[in-house]
């Protein structure tokens, strides 16, 4: 259950992360109650899944993780660019995460 809670707290990860981008844009008083939002949401998924995983595998795929999601939502809805060498990069920080799964303590 804690790799599950992992998953959701890595999606809400993005979600905050790209929601900052979408409040500042609006730069209403109101968008910024997403963000906002999304931050207690996240951290509380994190910590939960930490009741299961080792803080250091967990922070590790939901930093990783968060990142390649962020720059991928980046790229479909703000049109951010993202170069060949910066995708190669993302891969491998993909395959770290891998490896930090694939060999976590149980």
């Amino acid at each position: 259950m804690g790799w599950i809670i992992l998953a959701i707290a890595v999606f809400t990860e993005i979600c905050w992360a790209l929601s900052l981008k979408w409040a500042a844009t609006l730069g209403t008083w109101q968008a910024s109650i997403v963000p906002i939002a999304l931050s207690f949401l996240n951290m509380a998924l994190l910590a939960l899944a930490m009741r299961e995983i080792s803080a250091g595998t967990a922070y590790a795929i939901w930093t990783g993780l968060g990142a390649v999601g962020v720059i991928i939502g980046g790229t479909i809805l703000f049109g951010e660019k993202v170069s060949l060498v910066q995708a190669g990069f993302m891969a491998l920080i993909v395959v770290g995460v891998a490896g930090t799964k694939l060999f976590a303590a149980h």
